[in-house]
């Protein structure tokens, strides 16, 4: 009814009545637990769950104390002051033996070893040398702090460290994760092997039977032509091409060049106009023109 009214601060104050007050204390028990008899405080709720794990909850919440529980405090920044200063504000019981030889413990054991990142480091056994680099200002970019005394630890890879040292006037040399000094030789420059190309063959394709006939006549007709040794007369040739080109047959024809080169070829007539006959050559696959006066014989393909 009150937050419907609107009156939320009544509202709150009528459900705090009815709820549980929040506790500041617990009870330390010498099993290394601590129970909570009611709700805590945010705070000391909080600052508990740091120091220890809960093991159980219900009308009343357990804690349970372990040496993985104490380092995290400890890793949070916490002391042995502070964990036990917890303990005895906050404890309606006293603080238990074990429980306080287990924050002795790990307080004595905590940080005692180390684990950084460092990007390399640098060595040597003269230290004199080490301390020169730590105060020489142009060392500064590599970040170097003392690890040891004849160890140097850097925040920079290891070839920015070296050429930096060059830089320097040191001689520095770089060394290996076995401990020895790792050679490197220059590169040598050679030609590189010219790799052949891949021959690519193929197979020869199925010729045309059209192809087969018309080269098996053309063989034929020169076999033939090759026998006669007499030249026919031009009105012979001519009236032969034009017969040809009229029906549309092959001759076989012996042909002279302007330079003297002569010839067997295979045409098929087109036209005979003015000493000149247009005819599809088979032997370059194209029309062309052919001077009757150079034709030396002619002769139908069977």
């Amino acid at each position: 009814r009150l937050l419907v009214a609107g009156d939320q601060v009544a509202a709150r104050d009528a459900l705090a009545a009815g709820l549980p007050p929040l506790l500041e204390h617990v009870l330390l028990q010498a099993d290394l637990t601590a129970i909570a008899p009611g709700p805590l405080q945010s705070g000391l709720a909080r600052r508990l769950r740091l120091v220890a794990d809960v093991e159980s909850t219900g009308g009343a919440t357990v804690y349970r104390f372990t040496p993985a529980t104490i380092r995290r405090a400890f890793d949070a920044g916490w002391t042995a002051s502070d964990v036990n200063e917890l303990l005895e504000a906050h404890s309606r019981t006293p603080v238990p033996q074990p429980l306080t030889y287990l924050v002795e413990d790990i307080a004595r054991r905590h940080g005692r070893v180390r684990v950084g990142a460092a990007s390399s480091f640098v060595r040597c056994d003269d230290e004199a040398t080490l301390g020169e680099l730590l105060t020489d200002r142009r060392a500064a970019a590599l970040r170097l702090r003392r690890l040891a005394p004849t160890v140097l630890a850097a925040q920079s890879p290891a070839v920015v460290v070296l050429d930096r040292l060059r830089d320097m006037g040191y001689t520095p040399a770089a060394e290996g994760s076995d401990g020895d000094v790792v050679v490197r030789r220059p590169e040598s420059r050679r030609t590189p092997v010219r790799r052949s190309q891949p021959v690519t063959t193929t197979s020869p394709r199925e010729p045309q039977p059209a192809l087969l006939v018309t080269a098996v006549s053309a063989l034929r007709a020169g076999e033939r032509a090759a026998a006669v040794t007499v030249s026919r007369p031009t009105a012979d040739v001519l009236a032969i091409l034009t017969d040809a080109a009229s029906a549309g047959e092959s001759l076989w024809i012996g042909y002279v060049d302007a330079e003297g080169r002569g010839s067997q070829r295979v045409i098929e007539p087109v036209s005979v106009v003015g000493g000149q006959v247009s005819a599809y050559d088979h032997l370059r696959g194209a029309m062309r023109s052919f001077a009757v006066h150079r034709i030396t014989g002619v002769s139908p393909v069977a």
